[in-house]
């Protein structure tokens, strides 16, 4: 019985500092995507000039995508670790991989895995209410 009082309360201590630590998706946002796609998601951040390819304009996903947000590729996208590397070079950082490593030391393997995600999704999210 107490070690699944400690376990239980250890879980709630968990998702209390994951909740606080992960911030949001537009804390992230600037911190990982503005430098490229601009603060509002244009595609205009500072090192937007020194890419090959020019960042996507983020404000035009639902828009080229029939009015609906493709919140699944965006997602996909961001996280990069499913993308089939035979379909072509990637334009941006494999968040998921460059993601990982920093939480599974923090939170272990399995939790750090959870909160990649949950970072992936909160990014995905934030992108959404870019659109025009």
């Amino acid at each position: 019985m107490k070690f699944l009082v400690a376990a239980a309360l250890a879980g709630l201590a968990f998702n209390a500092a994951t909740a606080q630590e992960l911030g949001n998706g537009e804390t992230e946002y600037k911190n990982s995507c503005a430098v490229c796609h601009g603060p509002e998601g244009r595609g205009d951040g500072p090192l937007g000039d020194e890419l090959v390819k020019r960042p996507a304009d983020l404000t035009r996903l639902s828009k080229d995508n029939g009015g609906a947000f493709p919140y699944w590729r965006v997602f996909a996208v961001i996280d990069g670790r499913a993308m089939v590397p035979e379909h072509g070079d990637r334009d941006m950082p494999v968040w998921g991989r460059q993601f990982l490593p920093g939480d599974a030391r923090k939170y272990g393997p399995n939790a750090g895995e959870i909160v990649t995600e949950e970072r992936i999704h909160e990014l995905a999210g934030y992108v959404q209410t870019l659109q025009q």
